[in-house]
């Protein structure tokens, strides 16, 4: 099956990530307490915040710091409210750039796309500029081990409600729709298969290939994009050239 997860990309970036864990977890807690305050502090009946906490877990994140959120959001009557936006536009080269914030002063964090857009070399488009490019998918990444079975890991997907498993050089990339990734990741724990990565994301129908120059500016975006307090995630459709690194 096709894959289109780049994971190659995202590889050549986990040394970066592990340097900003804490930063990371600042940002899940602030998904935690947002799932909360929508729809309570029981992940038995909130389907969206078992999403975040698996999300958590796949970061690492220690299981005190996720039920201290949890508490702490339940318990807090006087929290932020944060507004979910998500910017568009377009990077160097014509890359297409989406920005996911979780906001209490939306003037503040659209300036300050706007300016991360801008500076190098992109622009913040309008509502709907890019965002036909993306789709919203439920993506569980598991790293191939020896003796896993990729039938079998297939047919454990797909009967749980998967649409989509791809085999890369390291990993098996499950993709599903955002309604049904609860249940896939569920089955998956249940059968004892660990993953690496599983959250939803908006993953894009095809990426553009970039160069060495492009890479580098593109990289300097994104890093002052992902050290926005209100920006939780940025996607993109940059593949980056083989062997990248920041």
């Amino acid at each position: 099956m096709a894959g289109h997860s780049k994971w190659k990309n995202i590889a050549a970036r986990k040394g970066k990530v592990d340097a900003k864990r804490g930063k990371i977890f600042t940002k899940i807690g602030k998904e935690l307490a947002v799932a909360v305050k929508a729809g309570g502090a029981n992940p038995d009946a909130n389907a969206r915040l078992r999403d975040i906490i698996a999300k958590a877990k796949s970061n690492n994140m220690p299981k005190d710091s996720i039920e201290k959120a949890i508490k702490k959001a339940a318990g807090d009557a006087n929290a932020v409210n944060f507004d979910e936006i998500i910017y568009e536009g377009y990077g160097p080269n014509g890359i297409a750039v989406l920005v996911e914030v979780l906001t209490d002063n939306k003037n503040r964090s659209a300036a300050s796309a706007r300016h991360a857009y801008s500076k190098h070399g992109g622009n913040m488009g309008s509502t709907g500029c890019v965002s036909f490019m993306f789709h919203k998918k439920g993506e569980i990444v598991i790293e191939k081990k020896d003796g896993m079975d990729e039938d079998e890991l297939m047919m454990l997907a797909l009967d749980a409600g998967a649409e989509d498993l791809a085999s890369e050089e390291e990993v098996f990339v499950i993709t599903t729709e955002p309604s049904e990734f609860g249940t896939v990741r569920e089955t998956l724990e249940e059968n004892g298969v660990e993953y690496l990565e599983a959250e939803i994301k908006y993953i894009p129908d095809t990426y553009t290939a970039i160069d060495e120059e492009t890479a580098g500016k593109f990289q300097k975006m994104l890093d002052q994009l992902e050290d926005d307090e209100d920006v939780q995630n940025v996607y993109h459709n940059a593949e980056f050239p083989e062997g990248w690194e920041e």
